[in-house]
């Protein structure tokens, strides 16, 4: 009871210390798909619709669950975040063992940093962890400084449209989850990036015709790819998009 009450502390915390403002320049709006914790249909079904769209995805990895079975899909293989990798999609990072920022002190998180990036670099030692999402979208004002020094950015699950000064520590990200979003939901969000020339970020985990709670369909996320490419806006990773707004 504590720990989830600390956690809640931390994460409300953390949205108003800003531990790296950025200002977004000029530009047209972009967005970007991300996936969490490793379920082998986003790396499947997931990756194949955003290529079939021209865009790549953000793959945030806990190497504990890789290749893991959980009570919601199986895991990717090491294979599967080799084709990721070489296809132009990102690997980020999402600790090793998927625990709560707000549960690690200081030391905890150095070392779950350093065995998540010794992991990916043993499947491939091209592969560099540049940024970060919190598990389960638990942020912690205490931890938010030391990540800052590790990781151009650190991803929540806080909705909206990255505008205007950003905390590149506690990137907002709607959720492409079917329990939680319809079509027209989708297009709010893309309406609000194009009215504000923002970064929209999604965040989800499988893609399968009957998802998990946190997951979506096919059809959902061809929507949201087809909204894209009817705004002109650009589907980058997150990387790229950093690279775009000058972070």
């Amino acid at each position: 009871m504590w720990s989830a009450l600390q956690g809640r502390v931390s994460n409300r915390l953390a949205r108003h210390f800003r531990a790296a403002p950025h200002r977004l320049p000029a530009h047209a709006p972009i967005v970007s798909f991300t996936f969490d914790d490793a379920p082998d249909s986003a790396a499947g079904e997931g990756a194949a619709l955003l290529e079939d769209h021209g865009g790549r995805g953000t793959f945030y990895l806990a190497g504990s669950l890789i290749d893991q079975p959980s009570d919601h899909w199986h895991g990717l293989s090491d294979d599967a975040i080799v084709r990721l990798h070489r296809a132009g999609h990102e690997i980020a990072c999402h600790t090793f063992s998927h625990q709560s920022s707000a549960n690690l002190d200081e030391a905890a998180m150095a070392r779950e940093i350093e065995r998540n990036r010794a992991y990916f670099r043993n499947i491939d030692s091209s592969i560099n962890l540049e940024n970060f999402a919190y598990p389960y979208g638990i942020a912690s004002v205490w931890r938010k400084p030391q990540l800052a020094k590790a990781f151009r950015s650190a991803r929540g699950i806080l909705p909206g449209v990255n505008s205007d000064v950003i905390d590149l520590q506690f990137l907002r990200a709607s959720p492409l989850v079917d329990c939680e979003i319809d079509k027209a939901g989708v297009d709010r969000y893309f309406d609000q990036a194009i009215a504000s020339g923002g970064w929209l970020i999604f965040y989800g985990h499988d893609v399968a015709k009957a998802p998990s709670p946190y997951g979506c369909t096919p059809d959902l996320m061809r929507h949201a790819l087809e909204a894209a490419g009817q705004r002109n806006m650009p589907i980058v990773t997150v990387a790229e998009a950093l690279r775009r707004i000058g972070a």
